[in-house]
């Protein structure tokens, strides 16, 4: 993925690699959604969610070894987050945070992370030609990677559908996927997303272990089925299959 020149790899978790500064990018983790849902008389859900999300940090941070670790934004659900945590999933997320230097981007459900966990806060932050901030910003934005939005997509293919989170990128900017494991999607044809891509774009979708990329043209919109759509062909990593299996 090629965003304001700025070369990054899009990992199937919904993460963001950027080889040329060893820098790996989250988004809106939403620690303790599970319980605050809970807590509102929402308790279908197992109060799994930190451990899960949690689990699959640590197996980034393995794979990848950063230099430099962003949270952009919302990487806990509220201010009584870090209160209603386990003393071990406290102790597993300050370690990931000293693991190497961590960003931790203020959100709009999460103005500052606790104390104890180490790194440096702040609203922004310019990198080279890009700039990592939580809430999207109209109009033109070169080098934007931000989050908020959820983004997901979908297509329609020999009549079924595929719905995914994905990345949603015109190659000036880029709008991450949330990471947390209970956190929902907006679809990146709904109108908030107008004021972010006046052009055409891409759908990064996450499928196990693949990213597929999927031009706006090509995605199904909300509302009345729409003739199938495919997948672009020859886009995203070198050697991708053309087609999303089952789609």
């Amino acid at each position: 993925m090629l965003v304001n020149g700025a070369h990054l790899q899009a990992d199937p978790s919904g993460a963001l690699y950027w080889p040329a500064e060893r820098l790996l990018a989250i988004s809106d983790l939403h620690f303790e959604k599970g319980s605050a849902m809970a807590a509102r008389g929402h308790g279908l859900l197992p109060p799994y969610d930190t451990a899960e999300t949690v689990r699959r940090i640590e197996l980034l941070v393995q794979r990848y070894a950063p230099a430099t670790l962003i949270c952009l934004g919302d990487s806990f659900h509220d201010q009584g987050a870090w209160s209603r945590l386990s003393p071990a999933e406290r102790e597993r997320i300050a370690k990931l945070s000293r693991a190497q230097a961590t960003i931790w981007i203020a959100g709009n459900h999460d103005p500052e992370p606790p104390a104890e966990l180490a790194g440096t806060v702040c609203e922004e932050i310019a990198i080279g030609p890009l700039v990592f901030r939580h809430e999207p910003r109209p109009g033109p934005a070169p080098g934007e990677v931000a989050g908020h939005l959820h983004p997901k997509a979908r297509i329609r293919r020999r009549g079924r559908s595929v719905t995914a989170r994905c990345f949603a990128t015109d190659m000036s900017r880029v709008v991450m996927p949330a990471f947390g494991a209970y956190t929902g999607g907006l679809d990146v044809t709904d109108p908030a997303y107008r004021p972010l891509f006046r052009r055409a774009f891409h759908a990064w979708m996450l499928l196990p272990e693949k990213v597929y990329a999927v031009p706006s043209a090509r995605l199904a919109r909300r509302g009345p089925d729409l003739p199938d759509r495919g997948v672009v062909l020859h886009e995203g990593e070198k050697g991708q299959p053309p087609d999303i299996p089952g789609a």
